[in-house]
């Protein structure tokens, strides 16, 4: 079995290398670190990506990609996610709210929304989750009401991390409550700048800014309807899968970084306890790499692949908190010293890692979700 990329691909990643290499300054890696979202050098780095059409290479021509197979999607995430370039390298826009708007949106939301996506003129946020609706998402509870042209929408959102700095807010909304839940809830683009919307920041464990939303009487014209009316609970599960697709590009970095700080140690480098858990974590990035491959194969095959993708997930985020636990086993004490520290190894990459990796086995889905799915779906076991 051959896992090799093509002589083209392989020169396609060469190509995008060179690229990140040459356009990702210390200005984007500043901003990407901060916490805060995109500033206006990232939106310069993702404006320039656009230009190439590489923000959506899977794309057809007319809405502003290239036309190629979806493997040449993963290899230019991966590339990002190594980077350090762009937090979330697949964004939300492009790798979430544009595929399901080409799937059941209309041809004016087409036209209107995924050439500006394919540009890096616009950006998405996330509106699901709720207080109460989680991951669980059925049981969302802010109201769409119609009315005349419109609906008028009324509550609240929690943990919509991009809304702060996107245009459109990717919202989940309930249009009829008398139904069971998961068939009463439609999917919306909202302009984030309507009139109503009040957006508050939420600050977390690591130190990244994410919002909670409130929705008082906004309107939203009937056309930002997404497919049809109380189906959206199906538009969002089949968008959640395109959300799940991960990339081992960072892990990868964090790791090698790891391994030069303990070559450069003797003490550290000639301890065969860390040298058993620096190849037990080198084996499961390759593994995690397969999955990533395996999945881009799937999708190159149009083969719906909804438990692979939870495994993936599932992988992913456990191992970045096996990374970050024994990268702090090695570092010792001084690995807990932050960036602003002269003394902080790595430039207190892993006290950060040891912060962001609890969230990573909750966003997107919890890992006892994915269990459930890849039990359900991809083992046929009962519910």
């Amino acid at each position: 079995m051959d896992f090799a990329f093509s002589k083209e691909e392989e020169a396609f990643r060469q190509e995008v290398r060179d690229f990140l290499n040459k356009e990702v300054t210390p200005e984007v890696i500043r901003e990407a670190e901060s916490g805060l979202g995109w500033g206006p050098h990232t939106w310069e780095f993702i404006q320039k990506l656009g230009r190439k059409r590489w923000l959506c290479p899977s794309w057809p021509k007319e809405y502003g990609g290239l036309g190629l197979p979806p493997l040449y999607r993963f290899i230019i995430h991966e590339e990002l996610d190594y980077s350090g370039a762009v937090p979330e390298a697949l964004m939300i826009g492009v790798g979430i709210a544009g595929p399901t708007i080409m799937l059941y949106g209309t041809e004016e939301q087409k036209r209107e929304y995924l050439p500006r996506l394919a540009r890096g003129e616009i950006e998405f946020a996330l509106g699901y989750t709720e207080p109460e609706a989680g991951s669980d998402l059925a049981n969302l509870r802010i109201r769409a009401e119609e009315a005349d042209d419109h609906y008028v929408l009324n509550g609240q959102k929690l943990f919509n991390t991009r809304c702060h700095y996107a245009q459109y807010h990717w919202l989940g909304a309930r249009t009829d409550p008398h139904v069971p839940k998961h068939r009463g809830i439609s999917l919306f683009i909202v302009d984030l700048k309507s009139p109503g919307i009040t957006i508050r920041p939420l600050w977390t464990l690591s130190g990244v800014r994410t919002n909670e939303v409130f929705y008082d009487n906004v309107l939203v014209p009937k056309k930002n309807l997404v497919g049809e009316k109380n189906r959206g609970f199906y538009y969002m599960m089949t968008a959640l899968e395109f959300e799940r697709v991960l990339s081992v590009g960072g892990l990868r970095r964090v790791f090698e970084e790891v391994v030069g700080y303990v070559k450069e140690r003797p003490a550290l480098n000639n301890d065969t306890l860390i040298r058993q858990q620096i190849a037990e974590l080198g084996t499961e990035i390759e593994v995690a790499k397969l999955f990533v491959y395996r999945l881009a194969w799937l999708q190159t095959k149009r083969i719906v692949a909804n438990y692979e993708a939870a495994a993936l997930k599932l992988f992913a985020s456990e191992l970045w908190q096996r990374l970050s636990n024994s990268a702090m086993e090695i570092l010792g004490l001084h690995g807990q010293l932050q960036r602003n520290s002269k003394w902080a190894p790595l430039n207190g990459r892993i006290e950060r890692l040891s912060r962001e990796s609890i969230f990573y086995t909750f966003a997107g889905g919890t890992s006892e979700v994915m269990r459930n799915i890849i039990a359900t779906r991809g083992l046929g076991l009962p519910r």
